[in-house]
C-alpha cells in the first residue's frame, strides 16, 4: 500500500501541478475524447429524504458593486438567518436561474459560472434550531430548489472541534459546505478537475459573500479544518466526493451544545452515469493536501507569508473607479440574474473607469482562514489589455497598495492574448484579460500543500467577482483555461517563477446574429 504524503510534503503540489499543466504539446497529443452517452449527471439526488420546499425569494435591493466591495468589518445585521434568507443565499449562490430548450434537451443554467457547465459542486448546511428550519445536516437539491435532511439534531459541535475552535464557526447558527464530485467534472477535465474544484466552488463564493453582504449577514470563507471529520459528518465518500470549504453564516451568542453522535449514513443516491473513471492524481492531491487533526488545523490557520510586488519601474496608470453615486444600482440579485460566460466580444474599448471599477470592487478584501491580516492576498493579477480607451495596448501588472496598472510591456498582444487562452477566440477578442499568478513556493512553505487550495480558491472569488462587477456594469466576462508555462513566460521576467491560477476575459458581449 503506498504511503500517502503528508500536508508538509510539498512534492505532491508540485508533482500534481507540474502533472496537469496544459501546453501545445500536452493538448494535441491527449487521447481523452468526451463520451456522450456516459456523461454524468448534474445533480446529486437523494431519492429517499422528503424535500423541505425553500420559500419564494424576494431582492435584497443592495446594489451589487457595493455588495461586492462590503468589508466584513462593517456593521453587521441580522444574525441568525431563516429559512427565506438561507433561500436566497443558496439560489443566488447556486440555484437554477434559467433554462433552455434546445433538441438535444434542456440545459439548465446556474447562478455561478462553472467549468464546462458540468456543476460539480454541492452545498450543504450544517445548522442548530432557526427560526423555520430544525437543527440538522441538510443537502441543498438544485434541481428542485429544497432541503433534504441527512441528520436530524444539531451537529455543529463536530464542525467546531474539525475547526479548531474558529471563532466565527463556533459563533454561527449556520454553516455552509462546498463539496465537489470528482467524476461530474473529470468526465471532461481529467486530472486537472482538482483545480476546478477550486475555481467552481470560489465564483459561487463570490456570489455568496456579495448576497449575504446584501443582507448584512456575517459571512467568513473557512478553508482549515480536519478533512475526514467534515467528510464524514457529510455522508460523502472521500474516494468520490469530498468537502473543500466551510463558510459560517450569521452569528449568535449561544453556545453550541454536545453533538449527537455521528453514525454513518447509508443514504441511496442516483447513479451519475454508467460507468466513471478513476483519476488517482486528484485523489493524491486532495490527501496530500488535509489536515488530520486540531493542532494542525490551528497551526495552519493564520497569516500567510509576507506578499509583495518588486517597485514599479514602468509607468503607473491609477485606477479611476466610479464614485458610489455614479455606478449603477442594479441590485445584487438583478446582477446574478443576468449574468453568463460570454461566448463571444464585440470589438469595442472599455473605458478606463469601466476597467478601474471592475478592478476595484473585485479586489476588496476577501473575510477568509487564510488571508489575515484584512486584505491580505495570495495572488497578483496580471492583464493583457487589448481595448482600453487612454490605456496603451500592453502587458500590465496590478499594485493593489497603489490602486495602479504598471506598464510591464507596451505593444499589440491580441494573438498572443488567444495563444496564452489555449488558441481560443474569447481572449483575443476581448478587451482585458485578467491573469491569476501566485508565486507558490512561499505559500507552500507556509501552509503546506493546503496553500494550492487556498490560491486557487481565492482566484475562484476574485474571478467571479470581477464577472460580477463586469454584468453590474453593462459587460461581459468569461473564465478560462491556458497554457500555463507559457503565461508565466509572457509576463516575465516580472513574473518569473509564478504560477498561473485562473483567468478571466472581460469585454463587451457580442450580440447574437438573428438568421
Amino acid at each position: 500500500m503506498a504511503l500517502v504524503a503528508s500536508n508538509r510534503d510539498l512534492e505532491a503540489t508540485w508533482a500534481y501541478h507540474n502533472g496537469t499543466k496544459h501546453s501545445f504539446q500536452s493538448i494535441r497529443s491527449s487521447r481523452h475524447f468526451l463520451d456522450w452517452q456516459n456523461q454524468p449527471l448534474p445533480f446529486k439526488v437523494y431519492p429517499a429524504p422528503e424535500p423541505i420546499p425553500l420559500p419564494r425569494l424576494e431582492p435584497s435591493g443592495a446594489p451589487a458593486l457595493a455588495a461586492l466591495s462590503a468589508s466584513d468589518s462593517e456593521p453587521l445585521g441580522e444574525g441568525v438567518p431563516g429559512l427565506e434568507l438561507l433561500g436566497r443565499v443558496l439560489y443566488y449562490s447556486a440555484g437554477i436561474t434559467k433554462r433552455i430548450r434546445s433538441p438535444q434537451g434542456e440545459m439548465s443554467f446556474r447562478a455561478a459560472s462553472c467549468t464546462g457547465a458540468l456543476y460539480h459542486i454541492d452545498l450543504y448546511l450544517v445548522c442548530g434550531d432557526l427560526p423555520d428550519l430544525e437543527a440538522g445536516v441538510y443537502h441543498f437539491g438544485v434541481h428542485d430548489f429544497a432541503l433534504r435532511r441527512l441528520r436530524r439534531g444539531d451537529f455543529r459541535e463536530e464542525l467546531v472541534k474539525a475547526t479548531a475552535a474558529e471563532p466565527a464557526v463556533a459563533q454561527a447558527p449556520a454553516i455552509l459546505a462546498c463539496s465537489s464530485t470528482f467524476w461530474r467534472n473529470a468526465w471532461k477535465y481529467q486530472a486537472r478537475t482538482y483545480r476546478h474544484c477550486f475555481w467552481d466552488s470560489g465564483t459561487i463564493l463570490a456570489n455568496l459573500l456579495a448576497v449575504a453582504a446584501g443582507h448584512r449577514l456575517p459571512a467568513r470563507v473557512v478553508c482549515g479544518f480536519v478533512d475526514n471529520q467534515v467528510n464524514r459528518l457529510l455522508g460523502l465518500d472521500p474516494q468520490r466526493q469530498v468537502a473543500l470549504v466551510l463558510v459560517p453564516l450569521g452569528r449568535s451568542p449561544d453556545r453550541i451544545g454536545r453533538a449527537p453522535a455521528v453514525e454513518p449514513l447509508e443514504l441511496e443516491t442516483m447513479p451519475l452515469s454508467p460507468s466513471e473513471a478513476d483519476y488517482p492524481a486528484i485523489r493524491a492531491m486532495h490527501e496530500a493536501s488535509s489536515l488530520t487533526g486540531e493542532a494542525e488545523v490551528a497551526a495552519w490557520r493564520g497569516p500567510g507569508p509576507p506578499t509583495s510586488l518588486p517597485l514599479p519601474s514602468g509607468r503607473l496608470v491609477a485606477l479611476q473607479p466610479a464614485s458610489a453615486e455614479d455606478a449603477p444600482q442594479d441590485s445584487i440579485e438583478a446582477v446574478i440574474l443576468r449574468r453568463g460566460s460570454s461566448r463571444r466580444f464585440a470589438p469595442e474599448p472599455l473605458t478606463l473607469a469601466q476597467l478601474s471599477t471592475i478592478l476595484h470592487r473585485a479586489v476588496r478584501g476577501i473575510p477568509a482562514d487564510f488571508l489575515e491580516p484584512a486584505g491580505a492576498s495570495l495572488n497578483d493579477l496580471y492583464l493583457i489589455v487589448n481595448a482600453v480607451e487612454s490605456l496603451p495596448s500592453g502587458a500590465y501588472v496590478f499594485h493593489r497598495d497603489k490602486q495602479a496598472l504598471e506598464l510591464l510591456r507596451e505593444g499589440e498582444f491580441r494573438d498572443e492574448a488567444g495563444y496564452l487562452g489555449m488558441e481560443q477566440a474569447l481572449p483575443a477578442d476581448a478587451s482585458v484579460d485578467v491573469f491569476f499568478l501566485a508565486e507558490l513556493q512561499p505559500i507552500l512553505e507556509r501552509f503546506g500543500n493546503r496553500g494550492y487550495r487556498a490560491a486557487q480558491i481565492e482566484a475562484g472569488i476574485i474571478g467571479g467577482r470581477l464577472y460580477l462587477a463586469a454584468y453590474a456594469l453593462g459587460l461581459g466576462a468569461s473564465g478560462l483555461t491556458f497554457y500555463d508555462d507559457e503565461v508565466t513566460d509572457f509576463f516575465s521576467p516580472h513574473a518569473s517563477g509564478k504560477s498561473v491560477m485562473f483567468l478571466v476575459a472581460l469585454g463587451h458581449p457580442a450580440k447574437r446574429r438573428i438568421a
